[in-house]
């Protein structure tokens, strides 16, 4: 009341914005947060009001009523548009504002106010600052800012399904239904033509820099080797959002700054070592909750995701890991964790992977700083910091986190017939892939693919980037051999599952092949020969061929060879184009890595 009468004194005109809650306690009043998009606004604009809190807060649990009420106590009912049972917890809630001057934002809990917010409406357009740097860091990262980026990541993608995919990265920024920083600088900066295309390693650096850009944090970025068996990638140059002599527009700043990312961080950047500091991540424990939305998983052969949603576990349908990754193509698609989309290992790799955050950037005696681990390990405001990975077993590595999605355990059966289901979605991606090579050698029948020679198939740029698929076959593999193996691993580690006390394993075991059996033989895919005609062929032909598929991800041959028709058979007779010779030499030369299942280092 008294801020609401010196603002009566002053003569300033007041709308009062009241969040009508129930049942907080004090503790969860206290880690409620609030932000306010676009920075800038005017009468008559839209703004988008996002509440979080990293607890579970009933305040978040409970549904809410948001009211308006602007000059002459006219009231408006806020829309809530999206929101997530955490953690982080968020609601994404839109309003209007219909005149200028100062506005207060109450969140309530009955009559009770638990939090205000003020802001002011200016009669007229705000203006950016010029800045000689991309963007100056006016604020600094925090635990708050951390739980707004991950709600941001979760809202961009979090109610997307795993078959999901989007051109590039700019066609989900630029959709205001899903990104709640949507002209959040007042610019008509994401109505921009240009466009934010990264590839795999490049993506999270480019969502990270984007929200930065918005809420003017530090962004930074290093220049690194790309390691070898021996030795770790090293980071060397670091870059910087503050880096002095940039021209231009606001808009062209961000991109030229982006692009400059594009070019510099790759394959090994990731891959760092989990005790680095000189790096740009840092490595989490493998915990629930230190893995929120935005956290970033790093492989071993030089792919990266980002969690954007947990999805949990309930009594009818088991839990999932949902992230988004970025292809060379530029596509950026919903991928779930399992072992054929998560690679994990420790041994014969460059580097060490594993999940990762990035390494908060503070403004310290007016410069940006890299905070070290042991600053890390210290701060309140992170403080999770572990280094339980390093030289984790495969195997306890895939059981940590099937007991992170799936508190409770899971019938066998069941996570079988989920193993199933994702090695269907991901051969359904693959027949996409080879589909769009066959198109393109239809439209270029006379062109032969350059083929890059060693472990430059896996990394490589131009048409055989964007048409082979030796990355997706062997995923494809590693997906069929865990399948074959599962019964061996309930066996092993029954405590993982809930089997019924009855169940002898040998009964078990004998169940488990018969289930994979059935759902090999019912589940199907269908990809189109040579001749344009649909092929379909079921889990167990795709299974049988997996020898097939270790020479099957060159697109200078014909559709049919790429899924493995047997020579002679009526699916084989369609096929017109073969590999040249020396081609075929190369494929054999490396062969041994797809025998092994094993990326060779890049």
């Amino acid at each position: 009341m008294k801020l609401i009468n010196l603002f009566k004194k002053k003569g300033w005109p007041l709308a009062i914005c009241l969040v009508i809650l129930s049942g907080p306690t004090r503790a969860e009043e206290g880690r409620l947060a609030t932000f306010l998009s676009p920075a800038n606004l005017k009468p008559g604009m839209t703004f988008r009001l996002v509440i979080f809190s990293e607890n579970g807060s009933k305040l978040l649990e409970n549904g809410l009523n948001v009211i308006c009420h602007g000059p002459g106590n006219k009231a408006s009912r806020l829309m809530m548009k999206k929101k997530n049972g955490g953690p982080p917890f968020w609601q994404w809630w839109s309003g209007e504002v219909k005149d200028s001057g100062w506005h207060r934002l109450e969140i309530r809990n009955g009559r009770q106010v638990v939090k205000t917010f003020d802001f002011e409406v200016p009669a007229g357009l705000s203006q950016v600052v010029a800045s000689p740097y991309y963007w100056p860091a006016g604020n600094n990262w925090n635990r708050e800012k951390e739980n707004l980026y991950s709600a941001w990541i979760e809202a961009l993608f979090g109610q997307s399904d795993e078959d999901d995919s989007w051109p590039n990265l700019s066609v989900v920024l630029k959709d205001p239904e899903k990104n709640f920083l949507y002209n959040h600088l007042g610019l008509g900066e994401d109505e921009s033509d240009v466009q934010l295309q990264p590839d795999c390693a490049d993506n999270p650096f480019v969502l990270r820099g984007y929200f930065a850009w918005k809420l003017r944090l530090p962004f930074g970025f290093h220049a690194c080797s790309r390691g070898s068996l021996s030795e770790p990638p090293a980071c060397q140059r670091w870059f910087i959002n503050e880096m002095p002599g940039s021209r231009g527009n606001e808009v062209n700043k961000f991109h030229r700054l982006m692009r400059l990312v594009m070019d510099t961080v790759h394959s090994g950047t990731a891959r760092t070592a989990l005790k680095a500091e000189e790096s740009d991540y840092y490595p989490l424990p493998l915990e629930r909750h230190k893995l929120p939305p935005g956290t970033v998983f790093a492989d071993p052969y030089g792919h990266t995701l980002v969690i954007v949603h947990w999805r949990p576990q309930t009594d009818d349908q088991p839990g999932e890991l949902l992230a988004v990754d970025a292809q060379p193509d530029n596509t950026i698609g919903i991928k779930r964790f399992w072992p054929g989309n998560f690679l994990f290992a420790t041994e014969n790799v460059v580097g060490q992977p594993g999940f990762k955050a990035f390494r908060p950037i503070i403004i310290k005696n007016n410069q940006l700083k890299l905070m070290t681990n042991g600053e890390i390990e210290l701060s309140l405001d992170y403080g999770q910091i572990s280094f339980e990975q390093l030289n984790l077993q495969p195997e306890d590595f895939y059981n940590r986190m099937e007991q992170l999605i799936n508190p409770r355990p899971l019938a066998p059966e069941a996570v079988l017939s989920e193993l199933f289901r994702a090695l269907q979605e991901q051969l359904q991606v693959r027949v996409a892939s080879v589909g769009m090579a066959e198109k393109f050698k239809k439209e270029h029948p006379d062109y032969i693919i350059p083929m890059p020679s060693g472990a430059a198939i896996f990394q490589s740029s131009g048409p055989w980037e964007d048409l082979s698929t030796p990355n997706r076959d062997l995923r494809v593999l590693i997906a069929i051999d865990t399948i074959k193996n599962f019964p061996d691993k309930v066996l092993k580690h029954p405590g993982l599952y809930k089997i019924k006390k009855s169940g002898a394993p040998e009964k078990i075991r004998t169940g488990l092949i018969q289930l994979s059996d059935k759902l090999a033989n019912e589940m199907k895919i269908t990809y189109r020969r040579s001749d344009d005609r649909p092929w379909s062929l079921s889990l167990k032909e795709v299974m049988a061929r997996q020898e097939a598929f270790e020479m099957g991800y060159n697109p200078n041959d014909c559709v049919e060879y790429r899924w493995g028709a047997p020579a002679g058979s009526e699916e084989y007779s369609t096929c017109r184009r073969y590999a040249p010779p020396a081609q075929r030499e190369k494929m054999t030369a490396v062969r041994i890595w797809f025998k092994k299942r094993l990326h060779p280092p890049t």
